[in-house]
């Protein structure tokens, strides 16, 4: 098949979580045979979406990439407070001004709807991912109109989602391919969306545990010795769940001062946490430590109520790792009852009972580390999704009017 993805991000340096997803379908898919492109911005910032990549097409990889140049970089001064206006209130905001939120948020890319108008009826499907930005809000309707056309959501619970604008915009894709059965969910109950939505889940590398000398190596790095941590990967932004997992942990503390738990955070803050004694904020780290570091780990802490679907507690999984979740989050909550690999918590008390239960009895976390390793094993092996997103394709394909 010759397919299309579009997408406001795609780099190796690009560290969003839709931008990875997207760029390890469209290689993984061109190592199968496809003939694959991606149509995208050259930013690297989402803060700005300034140029960064040169424009034009680059056809060095084995996925052609065709870049083009935003309008003019956001400016941050005017679109905080227009965006805080819209999110804050989705249910109340006129229509025009929903539209002027979104081309705030961008990528503004006045190449788009002309290259699509130009190029879009050559493929076989066109491919959206994440229906937040602008590249899809603008490029999905015009591309649905000249090929047949699938859109990743990466929806969850969110205030933008509730927009009356994205109505329109989820009645114009063929067919939906969704992370979670959670999602699939979500799109029924907002959207009263007739296509077809299938689970096809997000590839999980399996290979991704660490030799011992890897986890030494990051415990001497940070002073560890062997004290046994709970762990939490990622951006440490305050709506990733970040502040309630320090607090939590600090409140774990003042109550357990026999206790040598440790809390480890691994990521780039975007605002400082406080200090503490017990809390190791490393920053971002390589591939080599990001191993050891999840090797050693008690079990991996998900704190966030807005994931679609979570690829570090895949990874987590697949290291063989135990998780605690955010259980007022329905695709964690969901993910944890079919793996049987975390324990989901609602509120402090439950959550230092499930810390408890890990630090108290020796053979809990190995087992629910077990069990969710099978779980992704069984159901987010790259080959199994992309298998079953070939299937996708090709029905979708195959719905092209003559």
């Amino acid at each position: 098949m010759r397919l299309l993805f579009v997408v406001q991000r795609y780099g190796a340096e690009v560290a969003g979580g839709a931008e990875q997803h997207c760029r390890r379908f469209a290689t993984l898919m061109a190592s199968r045979g496809h003939e694959v492109e991606v149509l995208t911005s050259a930013a690297l910032s989402y803060v700005d979406w300034a140029d960064h990549y040169p424009l034009g097409t680059d056809n060095s990889e084995t996925v052609v990439v065709h870049r083009l140049g935003v309008r003019r970089p956001r400016d941050n001064r005017l679109f905080g407070p227009l965006n805080a206006r819209v999110v804050t209130r989705p249910g109340s905001v006129p229509l025009f001004l929903q539209q002027e939120w979104m081309q705030a948020q961008g990528p503004d890319l006045p190449g788009l709807v002309p290259w699509l108008c130009s190029h879009a009826p050559s493929y076989d499907v066109v491919i959206f991912f994440t229906y937040l930005y602008q590249t899809t809000c603008a490029g999905l309707p015009v591309a649905s109109r000249l090929a047949p056309t699938v859109l990743h959501p990466t929806a969850h619970e969110e205030r933008p989602l509730r927009l009356p604008l994205f109505d329109l915009v989820f009645r114009h894709p063929r067919a939906f391919a969704c992370s979670t059965e959670e999602e699939v969910a979500l799109l029924r109950r907002r959207f009263r969306a007739p296509q077809r939505a299938a689970v096809v889940g997000v590839g999980v590398d399996l290979e991704v545990e660490a030799a011992a000398e890897e986890e030494a190596a990051f415990r001497s790095a940070w002073g560890l010795g062997d004290r046994p941590y709970l762990l939490y990967l990622g951006r440490l932004d305050p709506h990733k769940g970040v502040d309630e997992l320090y607090h939590f942990f600090v409140a774990w503390r003042r109550r357990h001062p026999g206790s040598d738990l440790a809390l480890v955070m691994a990521g780039d803050p975007v605002r400082p946490l406080p200090f503490h004694p017990d809390v190791v904020v490393t920053g971002l780290v390589d591939e080599e430590a990001r191993r050891g570091a999840l090797q050693g780990c008690l079990a991996f802490a998900l704190h966030s109520p807005f994931e679609s679907f979570s690829m570090v507690l895949a990874e987590a999984w697949a290291a063989r790792k135990p998780a605690l979740v955010q259980g007022f989050s329905e695709v964690l909550a969901g993910q944890a009852r079919r793996a049987g690999g975390a324990i989901a918590f609602r509120g402090y008390p439950e959550w230092e009972a499930a810390v408890e239960l890990l630090v108290e009895d020796p053979g809990l976390g190995p087992a629910l580390g077990k069990a969710g390793r099978a779980y992704v094993e069984r159901r987010y092996h790259w080959d199994v999704v992309l298998s079953r997103y070939e299937r996708l394709l090709e029905q979708v394909a195959a719905s092209r009017p003559a």
